[in-house]
């Protein structure tokens, strides 16, 4: 049996493992159920391919993410090891192609989406591979107290009934004490090996920074410490937007988001991890199963949905170990932001029943019927039928996804997608001899920012509203601009299938989930809460706030995050009072903004910031619409 270092040197060139990958490597190795908690960064999923390429047989990988899969099915071919997954889209007759190729193919990873273990065709086929490892990723998805719950883990449980006498490694980024404990459980552990690294960073300073102009604040940090940067943002609009307002003042920066082409997405991946750009602007679908060490800062300009999205994307910062950074721009108005975004568009029971009615109306289901029965699927027509609003239905119809009510096909988020491919003056000039295009244009390109540079997606009902004509019409032009060169026009006449995955049977389908639902959501709110805890505490070190958040305990501070180098808390009073003294001395000579403010005091920035935060808060100041400050005069 070779060595494990020998294969971590053939496969990935190293010399040397991350902490606990070698120990949990040979609890693998030596037959144990073994759970890892490896903070990102750690290299999880080297801890089971490793063991896996040791043994003989095939690996059975079962993860809920498809792109990260991919993404490592590709890393494996790379290296010339044999891997596959099996993702939806696949006939049956290729499915069942594939499974015998693990079989008698010699291959060593299968990678499974937790629903694919519902399929008789492939429980079948488990049973005759000769299997050597299950690798359970993001296990967390198993507790319905985990961030993410997936009741569809729960069939995890088959693969120990087919392959009872496989050893079973879970591994996950992100587990509270109590998420481990369940998971442990429901995978059926018998003497597990736990194995958790701790969460802190010692080289990563967490800062939160209060910010009334985050865009001149970016600009310093990213002055402050030169490097390879990840700025997240929470839309693929602004996305666009903090890229090009960097380009223009002469950043070297690329953008990422979910609706870029695959080919582009690849590109400018390359770019930013060879250093050729320098700043990657990003939604939070950049960064899962992306490792660059050098990373020197990573800034947040919206708040994250939860402590534990903020940890693994903060962490991709100074995985070389180096000093780095992990930012948060906020202010006043991120909070009530975060609540819409993430707490009042959480469905009710009474939404969720109501949704899942409509929807069987909608395709003409009987009570007691649909099972198994697909069905093509456009949600703006679905939502214009019934009045829903777009971003609760959308919440809805994924948590009846997540929990096996229906399945929605996997370009639920398709949608038609249009780009502008001339310039400016060309397409004026077009239009100058196809006068009767120019209404549906202009309404375009005045709701659509970015058009030329990039595909978006486009609502067409959206468009036709607005230009008081018809979505048939809409089709029509751009369909007649696209053969005439000026444009990029993907028409996507369906968003996607849904599959009723049970007959229908309204409420009570719903009762059945109820506890889950509210459990789900309670804990939504919980991770809210906990980011505002963050944002707020300035009294407790941020580091030492992560740590307890995970349930991990430490009695020394950072020494390096806002907090702690705030300094003394009696003598930070005693500066606060001063500063505030002044501030409003310099308000009663009129408006100032926090630039200006912060270039006539002598006093450091973040505190000045920190005194405009209280004296808002305490109603003595108030904001004018030129994002001036004044007094407030009653």
């Amino acid at each position: 049996m070779p060595h494990p270092i020998n294969i971590l040197e053939q496969y990935w060139n190293h010399t040397a493992f991350r902490p606990l990958q070698e120990d949990i490597i040979n609890s693998v190795l030596e037959h144990n159920d073994t759970f890892a908690l490896l903070p990102t960064g750690g290299g999880k999923s080297i801890c089971f391919q490793i063991p896996a390429l040791i043994k003989e047989g095939i690996c059975i990988v079962v993860s809920p993410l498809i792109a990260l899969m991919k993404d490592q099915v590709n890393s494996l071919q790379n290296k010339g090891i044999k891997a596959m997954a099996i993702t939806s889209g696949i006939k049956y007759n290729e499915l069942d192609t594939l499974l015998d190729n693990c079989i008698y193919g010699n291959y060593k990873f299968l990678y499974l989406s937790p629903e694919r273990l519902q399929q008789d065709i492939v429980k079948q086929r488990i049973e005759q591979m000769n299997v050597n490892l299950i690798a359970v990723d993001e296990a967390h998805c198993i507790s319905q107290w985990g961030n993410d719950f997936r009741p569809a883990y729960k069939n995890i449980t088959l693969l120990r009934q087919l392959q009872p006498s496989v050893n079973v490694i879970a591994l996950t980024a992100t587990a509270k004490p109590k998420v481990i404990e369940e998971t442990i459980k429901e995978l059926d552990f018998i003497s597990p090996k736990i194995f958790k690294a701790s969460f802190t960073r010692p080289n990563i300073s967490y800062q939160v920074i209060y910010s009334e102009d985050k865009i001149y604040d970016l600009e310093q940090q990213l002055i402050q410490h030169q490097g390879a940067s990840i700025i997240y943002v929470r839309s693929r609009k602004m996305s666009v937007e903090i890229h090009n307002i960097l380009e223009k003042k002469g950043y070297n920066s690329t953008f990422f988001h979910g609706g870029i082409p695959t080919k582009d997405k690849q590109e400018r991946l390359n770019q930013w991890m060879n250093n050729q750009k320098e700043i990657m602007v990003a939604t939070t679908a950049f960064g899962m199963g992306i490792d660059k060490p050098d990373v020197k800062t990573v800034i947040h300009i919206n708040l994250p949905e939860s402590l534990e999205s903020y940890y693994q994307e903060a962490g991709r910062a100074g995985r070389n170990n180096e000093n780095a950074f992990a930012v948060l721009l906020t202010n006043k108005s991120d909070e009530q932001v975060l609540k819409n975004q993430f707490i009042n568009s959480l469905p009710s029971l009474d939404d969720i029943k109501l949704v899942y009615r409509k929807l069987c109306n909608f395709f003409q289901i009987s009570y007691g019927e649909g099972e198994l029965t697909t069905h093509r699927f456009n949600f703006s027509d679905f939502c214009k039928a019934y009045d829903f609003k777009s971003s609760k239905t959308y919440n809805t119809l994924q948590l009846l996804d997540r929990n096996s009510i229906v399945k929605l096909s996997q370009q639920f988020n398709y949608k038609t997608k249009l780009q502008f491919i001339v310039s400016n003056a060309v397409m004026f000039s077009y239009l100058e001899t196809h006068a009767q295009y120019n209404t549906i244009v202009k309404t375009i390109l005045r709701t659509y920012g970015g058009i030329f540079e990039h595909q978006l997606a486009i609502n067409l009902v959206l468009i036709a509203d607005k230009s008081e004509t018809n979505e048939k019409q809409i089709i029509a032009v751009l369909n007649q601009l696209h053969k005439d060169g000026i444009v990029d026009f993907l028409f996507s006449n369906t968003d996607s299938e849904v599959i009723f995955l049970q007959p229908r049977e309204d409420d009570k389908a719903i009762n059945r989930i109820a506890n889950v639902v509210e459990r789900q959501q309670g804990l939504k709110r919980s991770q809210v809460n906990s980011v505002l805890n963050y944002i707020h505490n300035d009294t407790v070190c941020k580091n030492r706030q992560l740590l307890d958040y995970f349930g991990e305990t430490s009695d020394e501070n950072c020494g390096i995050c806002t907090v702690c180098l705030s300094g003394d808390i009696s003598e930070e009073k005693s500066s606060l009072k001063t500063i505030e003294n002044q501030i409003i001395l310099a308000l009663e000579n009129g408006p100032l903004n926090s630039r200006q403010l912060t270039e006539q005091l002598s006093h450091q920035k973040a505190s000045i910031l920190k005194v405009l935060k209280l004296l808002l808060e305490h109603d003595i100041i108030v904001m004018t619409s030129a994002n001036t400050y004044k007094i407030k005069h009653t």
